[in-house]
């Protein structure tokens, strides 16, 4: 397809996605839910079919040469799919942001002066690798009351579009309006920078890929922009952890899923402890095939344990996306902050600690989008946050941070009750 195609592409769907949102904007709960739960069954009867398009762009994959982590990103199963659906049930059962008015107050004059919550119009998404975030996308923006463009990578097309076409199917046949629910055609850059330049159609722009990606669509984007930034991830074991609960909130930051973005990718232990806990983390972590790389003291420490190599400057900055990860002992608390707040990428970092106090302190003098204490990265997380799902995570601050959930994908207008009041001179 060429340029000229696709932009004529963005601009069709673009003019029916503005539609649908016209007419989404005033939906009932009642449809919506209804819709949400008819995509879901609809994953379920339709799951051999969406197994099926998986496979081809799985084996595309393997011959293209994908990670085994990227590999699990695209992998759908019965499993999977049960999780999408339920996703989506999820979705149906939690309140409806849109139309609640909040902070109604009445002025002198007799005015009551409110804030009321409503959809955002039509929102562009790009993403790559993850099929599952189809669905997870198309219902947020069903209930959130938003209509949707999508465009995925090439490496999960056949079931991305397959996808698309069951869900946008079954809310049409609840009374969503069609064109609620696209996915563009092309996998070119050519589909990003027409979605990113489409200010007469698209009121938002969310972008969920690698990092060059994200840089190059904020240098000509002329849509706003949120952007799902790397997850250059940290944990902190502090002096006074509880050493089993830190190796395995540590492992399960690293191993559970290492090609995604609220996966560890720094290991940061106070030196009071790491000869007690660095040994036998480190052999659970190489059991389960861990690369590591270390700090002088790291590798020191356990360079007779398991195979370690030398860390340079450039590992500390590098979101690995796969079973690798940089181990380095500090000095102290600070050194500690210090090191997550210049390499950091703003996206999660966890402390491990019994001391309120030094936990509290975590908590204010670290700036990401999720913070945690005593728990693993991989908790943020839409579904696991409460949010349902999410259409991607925020590492910037305005206007959402973190899990972009309903309510992220909603903004407040200003509503005015009067009883015939004019304004004199």
């Amino acid at each position: 397809m060429n340029s000229v195609d696709v932009f004529r592409e963005v601009e069709e769907k673009g003019r029916k996605a503005k539609q649908a949102a016209r007419l989404l904007r005033s939906l009932s709960r009642q449809v919506k839910d209804a819709a949400l739960i008819a995509m879901a069954q609809a994953l379920i009867d339709n799951q051999d079919e969406i197994l099926d398009a998986n496979r081809i762009d799985m084996e595309n994959g393997e011959k293209a040469g994908l990670s085994a982590a990227l590999l699990d990103r695209l992998k759908l199963n019965q499993s999977r799919i049960k999780g999408m659906a339920d996703g989506l049930r999820e979705l149906a059962a939690l309140e409806d942001p849109v139309g609640t008015v909040s902070e109604l107050t009445r002025r002198p004059n007799g005015l009551l002066v409110g804030k009321m919550r409503v959809p955002l119009g039509v929102i562009g998404l790009v993403f790559e690798s993850r099929p599952n975030v189809t669905a997870d996308a198309a219902g947020l923006c069903i209930k959130s009351g938003n209509a949707i463009i999508m465009r995925g990578g090439s490496e999960a097309i056949h079931s991305n579009r397959l996808l698309t076409r069951i869900l946008a199917d079954a809310a049409v046949s609840c009374g969503v309006p069609d064109g609620a629910i696209q996915m563009l055609e092309t996998t070119s850059r050519e589909g990003v920078r027409a979605l990113a330049t489409g200010d007469e159609f698209i009121d938002l722009m969310i972008i969920r890929g690698g990092e060059e990606l994200v840089r190059a669509v904020s240098e000509y984007a002329t849509v706003p922009l949120i952007k799902h930034g790397k997850g250059l991830c940290h944990v902190y074991i502090d002096k006074d952890a509880d050493l089993d609960k830190a190796i395995r909130i540590a492992f399960n930051a690293k191993v559970d899923r290492p090609g995604v973005c609220n996966a560890m990718e720094t290991l940061l232990v106070h030196k009071d402890v790491a000869s007690a806990c660095l040994p036998p983390l480190a052999e659970e972590l190489c059991k389960a095939g861990v690369e590591l790389v270390g700090c002088s003291r790291a590798v020191e420490l356990l360079r007779d344990k398991c195979d370690i190599a030398l860390a340079d400057e450039s590992d500390w900055d590098t979101e690995y996306l796969a079973l690798k990860l940089s181990v380095k002992v500090v000095d102290s608390y600070e050194e500690a902050v210090d090191h997550i707040c210049k390499h950091g990428s703003g996206h999660t970092e966890a402390i491990v600690t019994e001391n309120y106090s030094v936990a509290m302190k975590f908590l204010q003098d670290v700036d990401a989008s999720v913070v945690l204490v005593n728990a693993s990265t991989r908790f943020n997380d839409g579904f696991q946050l409460g949010l349902g799902a999410e259409l991607g995570i925020s590492t910037q601050k305005l206007h959402a941070r973190g899990p972009m959930g309903l309510r992220e994908l909603t903004c407040e207008k200003f509503v005015v009750l009067g009883q015939g009041q004019v304004r004199g001179a």
